[in-house]
């Protein structure tokens, strides 16, 4: 079966085609190329002269899956679900990126979050494999998270929302906050722009002993405290641009043990920690591989 799978973040599309010999073996990605995140039109435009040439050297998808920025309208699974939801990326609130895809390739389209599909990814052939409750979450322009709660995505009302859950601010952090939804939340504080922002210059360039990382992880240990202790969580991937750092993720489980303070003791048992935050196993092809999931995950 080959997919087309579609990563569409805020700033570029991963567009794919992609080959599944069987849902236990990660799909084969056959060709891929990242577009540009324009204004809606000319982006699904530029997706379709692609998969129409890709389509023509491999031959037609038999299925089509969307891993898309989020917040995405709608109730998972109800008509109109997958729209895009308040953003402040131009031309794109309330834009139907399933529907336009679908009419440009021909195909009925899976869609999900990008983290969302990453998580599923993660828990089919990456870090995640074999757990039934795990969490995906990623640090990069913003801060998302999907949830595989007792072995499913899990759908609510909406889709979770882990990077806009409300972080006490540090004593030592003036720092308004980046989101221009509610400022202190913890995408607000903790994305790559509000780091830029805080430090003036962006996180790559910030040398280890730098005092932006350890803020860091004060504040991503005390967005993920509702993982522990709500969705009681298996474990924790920690992904992304900035959430990739050297070192970040052990500056994190140190900081989220402070905050735990001895309440949660599975994670206090020699390595728990080390088990329970961890890095991507599928790298940078976990968004186009989880779009390829949801169509596997629909049937």
């Amino acid at each position: 079966m080959r997919i087309a799978a579609i990563e569409a973040g805020g700033t570029k599309f991963v567009l794919g085609l992609l080959e599944v010999a069987s849902a236990d073996v990660a799909p084969r990605i056959l060709t891929k190329r990242r577009i540009p995140t324009g204004r809606p039109e000319e982006t699904i435009a530029e997706a379709e002269r692609w998969f129409s040439s890709v389509f023509g050297e491999f031959g037609p998808a038999d299925a089509l899956g969307v891993a898309s920025f989020g917040p995405l309208a709608g109730r998972f699974g109800e008509s109109g679900w997958g729209r895009i939801g308040p953003t402040p990326k131009p031309g794109w609130a309330g834009f139907d990126l399933p529907g336009a895809l679908g009419a440009a390739l021909g195909l009925e389209p899976a869609v999900d979050t990008d983290v969302n599909a990453a998580a599923l990814a993660e828990g089919l052939w990456g870090a995640s494999h074999g757990l039934r409750d795990h969490v995906y979450v990623t640090v990069g322009t913003g801060v998302g998270g999907g949830v595989v709660s007792n072995g499913a995505l899990l759908h609510g009302a909406g889709h979770p929302e882990t990077g806009h859950v409300p972080v006490p601010r540090e004593p030592d952090d003036d720092y308004f906050g980046r989101c221009p939804f509610h400022g202190a939340c913890l995408e607000g504080m903790a994305s790559g722009p509000a780091v830029a922002e805080r430090w003036g210059a962006p996180a790559e360039s910030l040398p280890a002993d730098h005092p932006a990382w350890d803020l860091e992880a004060r504040y991503l240990a005390s967005g993920f405290l509702p993982l522990v202790h709500v969705l009681a969580t298996e474990r924790i991937v920690l992904g992304g641009g900035l959430g990739s750092a050297p070192g970040l993720a052990e500056r994190v489980r140190s900081r989220l043990s402070e905050r735990l303070a001895g309440y949660t003791p599975r994670l206090d048992e020699p390595g728990a920690m080390e088990a329970f935050i961890v890095r991507p196993g599928l790298g940078g092809d976990a968004g186009l591989l989880g779009a390829a999931a949801l169509t596997i995950a629909a049937g």
